[in-house]
């Protein structure tokens, strides 16, 4: 008797038919917004991917009347990178705080407006978002007080660049406010502005005193302070 193949055949076709594909889960994503309308900028936004991808955004405030060294406010959109160590406070702080869908703010009346500050967070695993002038948790005002400093080093980025086509005699007092902010730890993740660090520190044209508090910072690039 002749055996059919057709039921063995469809069992292997069956057997071997390819899975459908699994659709990735969207990365968690983190955005810091902050306002003041009499800083400069007078608005930023700082979002990070957890896989490490980030942007920073500004808008510059009304034009100074007294600016004398022709360094304007412009907007900024670029691309950034935070540390592992400041990611990974995010996202875990988001997390452990119902997204930051709580009352984060404090309740004192009586400290000063330092600007409005709101975190977001969205992910696969939900959602929430808070804003605060102060925080009430010291965690929380620490992680906006260094966000803060990010946009701080990109904000000095920009004048770097500017001050080395337009004021170069302006560089020297301007990288060590740089250096002191970074003493102070007013400003974080310098590596974002390590291009015009290293552009200064090459630039023969640029006093030899800018050029070596540049390749200074550029050496404090290498190596990010410790976090508390």
């Amino acid at each position: 008797m002749r055996m059919h193949p057709a039921p063995l055949t469809l069992f292997l076709a069956l057997f071997v038919a390819p899975l459908p594909a699994q659709t990735p889960l969207a990365a968690a994503h983190i955005t810091y917004t902050f306002t003041h309308p009499q800083l400069q900028p007078s608005r930023f936004t700082i979002s990070i991917d957890e896989t490490g991808a980030g942007r920073f955004t500004s808008e510059p405030g009304p034009m100074p009347t007294d600016a004398t060294d022709g360094v304007f406010p412009t907007p900024l959109d670029r691309p950034i990178v935070l540390d592992d160590s400041l990611r990974a406070d995010l996202f875990r702080y988001a997390r452990g705080h119902n997204f930051f869908a709580t009352r984060c703010s404090t309740t004192q009346t009586s400290l000063a407006f330092t600007g409005n500050k709101t975190l977001s967070y969205t992910g696969p695993d939900g959602s929430g978002s808070c804003t605060f002038v102060w925080a009430r948790d010291p965690v929380l005002q620490r992680i906006a007080d260094q966000l803060g400093g990010v946009a701080f080093t990109i904000e000095e980025g920009r004048r770097l660049d500017l001050e080395v086509q337009h004021d170069r005699l302006g560089l020297d007092a301007e990288l060590e406010t740089l250096q002191d902010a970074v003493k102070d730890r007013r400003a974080w993740d310098l590596p974002n502005i390590a291009p015009q660090l290293q552009t200064i520190a090459e630039n023969q044209q640029v006093m030899d005193r800018a050029r070596k508090r540049a390749q200074a910072l550029l050496a404090r690039c290498e190596t990010a302070p410790k976090r508390n």
